[in-house]
């Protein structure tokens, strides 16, 4: 798990950042930002089947195993935030987009959360602060900490992870939801503050609960409208978003399930995207 090789970066290519890439929306990101061409950093809160198995897919795709920089990472610690930036400069020569995908969910106060919710006067105050900590300071660690070299290089993307606007306010979700409302407010303001630099914000969202493991194992795992949706909506709005083609949309709300790979790309973008876009 450690950096200090150095590729081939005599080719030009794009370098993504996938926090909590080892598993669920960020392993399908990963994997289809590689697939795309993208030497990707992935960060992880610790060793795991997952991981492993994150790397082995990536190694199996064009590039190899030199393609993917795994690295056990806490992002809500500026000072680890720094080093995945600067070991990912280290090691591929470049960044151009940060995917903060790295979250965690209402598992942490309960495991039951879905079935008996938690009223917020009932959490445990170090619970609501690892939430907030991973899901509100992480994002804002790591695009500081990105930011120099995207100032420098006048291009950066961003793309922030959120949830349904209803999970934000439903009941027993206090400090999940409440973390993601803060997150796209942040989003919002960033791309304000980035108009004319070059440098993109942007949020992408499944569009409802997906199959991973922010919701208990169960027979019958499903989100709250009863649907579950398949992590692999993600790829293709995220590899969009990372690219070159994306530099003229900042500030959008990017719904995933509605985004549909197979259609020309125009169509795909409008039928995701939400009103709010802020000029760039």
């Amino acid at each position: 798990m450690q950096s200090g090789r150095m590729t081939d970066i005599s080719t030009p290519r794009r370098t993504a950042i996938v926090t909590g890439g080892a598993r669920g929306l960020g392993r399908v990101m990963t994997l289809a930002l590689r697939r795309a061409g993208y030497a990707v950093t992935i960060t992880a809160s610790g060793p795991s089947a997952q991981l492993d198995a994150t790397i082995a897919d990536s190694a199996a795709l064009p590039g190899g195993e030199e393609m993917l920089l795994p690295l056990v990472a806490d992002v809500s610690d500026p000072k680890e935030s720094t080093r995945v930036i600067a070991e990912t400069l280290d090691t591929f020569g470049g960044l151009h987009a940060l995917i903060n995908n790295a979250g965690r969910g209402m598992r942490v106060v309960s495991e039951t959360f879905n079935t008996e919710p938690v009223r917020f006067w009932d959490i445990p105050g170090e619970k609501w602060d690892q939430i907030f900590a991973t899901n509100v300071n992480g994002p804002f660690y790591m695009t500081q900490a990105a930011m120099p070299h995207f100032l420098r290089q006048g291009e950066g993307r961003i793309i922030n992870v959120s949830t349904s606007a209803q999970t934000m306010i439903r009941t027993g979700y206090a400090p999940y939801g409440g973390s993601k409302a803060a997150l796209e407010a942040m989003t919002r303001s960033w791309a304000a503050d980035l108009v004319g630099t070059g440098i993109t914000a942007n949020l992408l969202l499944p569009g409802g609960a997906s199959d991973t493991d922010l919701l208990p194992a169960s027979p019958k795992k499903q989100g709250a409208d009863g649907n579950l949706l398949d992590p692999e909506i993600m790829a293709a709005p995220a590899v969009w978003l990372c690219s070159p083609d994306s530099a003229d949309v900042s500030g959008a709300r990017f719904i995933a399930r509605y985004w549909d790979p197979a259609a020309p790309v125009e169509d795909a973008i409008a039928a995701a995207s939400s009103a709010h876009v802020v000029g760039v």
